[in-house]
């Protein structure tokens, strides 16, 4: 069998052309990149190395050496109890809101500082200004309304010298609020990414990580482990992510023209019609889904403007 042969054996299903993860995890190169991750590192039944993905210090391990590895961030950590985000399908949106940037560019994906990117919700990872800030040289702005998770975010940045002046921090004071006392008078963004709270109640939430670590192969159900969990404004909000989602909608007709793109992912394919029949409710000029696969999950972001 040819390399390519082998790479192509090796791609996963769905992932975007771009998307650096969408061939299975070289071992060899991320524990020579990050040699704590080695002890975690085992073969499989299937005779290929692999980590035990129910083990939260194993999935944040195999984040680090991501990071490293592929985007040259030497130090990144988050707090016990804060979302350990999955690296490939962050990257996805990335690539794939850089698709869309192309679009109403002549084709030309946009890069450099000149691109100035929101992210909603940044969360104590702070893992879509790090992949978009390495992958196309974009600023960010990240927001969120936990303190913590901008003080974990704001110490990534300042411990990694080649992105500290690429990625600003600010906290949102304004309870119920997305847009609103984040995004300054004249300011302006090509674009705003978001990852909603996806479920609609504390206990919705926590089914859901019992579900997630079942199907991991996690024996012990019962027992919470809070790294997938996340915090509570990381996972629910009151109403889902379809109410989160309307509500940002809401907001983004005040800043029609100072944000080029809007965009956020639905997980809830149920949600759509609500928020298509939303969005032409305010006018949006251009709406715009774009399908997300990776193995058998299927998501999509949905991206609109005004301008």
């Amino acid at each position: 069998m040819t390399e390519k042969q082998k790479n192509i054996s090796n791609e996963k299903n769905g992932l975007h052309p771009s998307n650096p993860h969408r061939f299975r995890y070289n071992f060899a190169e991320l524990t020579q990149s990050c040699e704590t991750l080695l002890p975690y590192v085992f073969v499989n039944k299937f005779g290929i190395e692999s980590i035990d993905f129910a083990n939260p210090d194993a999935v944040k391990m195999l984040n680090k050496a991501i990071l490293k590895s592929v985007y040259h961030i030497s130090d990144w950590d988050i707090p016990e109890g804060y979302l350990c985000p999955p690296i490939p399908s962050r990257a996805d949106y990335i690539h794939y809101v850089a698709d869309l940037l192309a679009s109403t560019n002549d084709g030309k994906i946009p890069i450099g500082d000149t691109v100035r990117v929101l992210d909603i919700g940044m969360g104590a990872n702070c893992v879509y200004p790090l992949i978009g800030s390495s992958a196309y040289g974009w600023n960010f702005v990240g927001s969120d309304i936990d303190a913590v998770s901008i003080q974990n975010a704001q110490k990534i940045i300042s411990n990694n010298p080649s992105i500290e002046n690429k990625i600003e921090c600010r906290l949102q004071t304004k309870l119920g609020q997305i847009f609103n006392g984040i995004i300054k008078p004249d300011e302006k963004f090509d674009l705003s990414i978001c990852n909603p709270p996806f479920h609609a109640s504390l206990e919705e939430a926590n089914a859901g990580t019992q579900r997630k670590l079942k199907n991991l192969g996690n024996k012990d159900v019962s027992k919470k482990i809070l790294n997938f969990g996340g915090q509570s404004n990381e996972l629910w909000c009151k109403g889902g992510e379809k109410v989160f989602i309307l509500g940002m909608i809401r907001e983004s007709v005040l800043f029609a023209n100072q944000c080029k793109w809007f965009t956020t992912l639905v997980s809830k394919q149920e949600n759509l019609p609500v928020i298509y029949n939303f969005l032409k409710s305010v006018k949006a000029v251009d709406v715009r889904t774009i399908n997300m696969t990776q193995g058998q999950k299927t998501s999509r972001i949905v991206a609109w403007r005004f301008l």
